[in-house]
């Protein structure tokens, strides 16, 4: 299935690096499918090595090497050099869509690379590159909630799947962007569920820097620490939340005001100066299209379904990782779909979260139920050795 999905981008897809991601992508799962029907024994390990080289890999080093990238790519790597010379990431008069910066400054950090390597020896002009360190940060926060979870060996081999999976391989090949803060919000929900309110909120703080998206975020950690840890853990995570992600905005909303609103709210929204490109032909959007009262009735849907969210929150809050990813999830679903402006691609974040929160559970589900296997065992032996005494 994950072949065939990617056999189609070069077929359909009118971008470049989607076509490479795809032609190499589709040979990497035909040859792990391969794999896993050849070695019964180690055909599972060494299909999800084969299938990460052809779908994460070779894409990702052919790309940086020949710079072909979606245009995120280079809007972050020139949000990183604005933000060294001018100390805020926006240009004052963009003359054309693609000088527009629709990020919070966060993400201006993952083109500092590129900034300081800039006028460098070529060879090292390629560690600038914003994917690598997008996919640098994603990848360490996977790690780390893993840790913070307790799944060591057995997540392993679960986190490359999941890594070599579709919805992970594409972004983390042509674009990137939005992976930080799809990790960044994998790692506050498992702080939150392991009772840590504190490295919870710094997380929650990073992620609500790099994009207004990550806000909903905020009221389903602190629903779960309230129903893990309490309301005094929820208020402490909120907090550190909340200040951390005014102190990282704060520099540039006071040194770029204007461009900050019109170019990180108006524009993803379709109220800006230019004409977004996230135009997919979603219920939101198709409503606004339809002029301004039907942008004000998609935006009103919108509303309509974070407050019933919220709501859904207060009501029965989350108690555990799994209903906590999937409320965050739904909520960022029904944004995404009711937004006046929006692609398809944005869902790829929360069936993201969905996925990876059964995926990282499993191993503590797992290790409890065998080692009961194992006592249970250990404790009847001696019991039918004297019987038969």
């Amino acid at each position: 299935m994950a072949a065939a999905w990617a056999a189609a981008f070069p077929v359909v897809s009118s971008l470049g690096p989607h076509r490479v991601w795809g032609a190499s992508a589709c040979a990497g799962y035909l040859c792990a499918a391969v794999a896993v029907l050849s070695w019964r024994s180690l055909g599972r390990a060494v299909s999800v090595w084969i299938a990460g080289s052809g779908a994460v890999l070779v894409p990702l080093v052919v790309l940086v090497l020949t710079g072909g990238a979606q245009s995120e790519v280079g809007v972050v790597e020139r949000a990183g050099l604005l933000t060294v010379r001018q100390g805020a990431p926006y240009l004052a008069d963009p003359q054309a869509v693609v000088e527009v910066t629709p990020y919070l400054p966060g993400m201006a950090l993952f083109g500092l690379p590129g900034a300081v390597v800039a006028d460098g020896w070529e060879p090292l002009r390629y560690l600038g590159d914003a994917r690598l360190w997008c996919a640098a940060a994603f990848l360490g926060c996977l790690w780390a909630a893993g840790r913070v979870l307790g799944g060591r060996g057995t997540w392993r081999l679960v986190g490359a799947a999941l890594i070599a999976s579709p919805v992970v391989a594409l972004p983390l090949a042509v674009s990137g962007v939005d992976l930080p803060l799809t990790g960044l919000l994998c790692l506050a929900l498992a702080l939150a569920a392991r009772h840590r309110p504190v490295a919870a909120g710094l997380a929650l703080a990073l992620a609500c820097s790099l994009k207004w998206t990550a806000w909903p975020a905020l009221a389903v950690v602190a629903a779960l620490l309230a129903r893990r840890a309490g309301p005094g853990a929820a208020l402490r995570g909120t907090g550190v939340a909340v200040a951390g992600t005014v102190s990282a905005v704060l520099p540039s909303a006071l040194l770029s005001p204007g461009p900050l609103v019109e170019q990180v709210f108006a524009f993803p929204t379709g109220r800006g100066e230019w004409q977004t490109p996230a135009a997919s032909p979603l219920p939101g959007r198709l409503l606004a299209d339809l002029g301004p009262f039907g942008w004000y009735a998609a935006t009103t849907l919108l509303a309509a379904g974070g407050v019933a969210v919220a709501l859904s929150l207060w009501v029965r809050p989350p108690a555990g990782l799994v209903p906590a990813a999937d409320r965050l999830a739904v909520g960022l679903c029904t944004a995404f779909l009711l937004a006046p402006a929006g692609r398809f691609g944005y869902l790829a974040l929360p069936v993201l979260l969905s996925v990876w929160a059964r995926l990282a559970e499993a191993p503590s589900r797992v290790a409890p139920a065998r080692s009961l296997v194992v006592a249970a065992g250990s404790a009847a032996r001696p019991v039918l050795v004297g019987g038969d005494r």
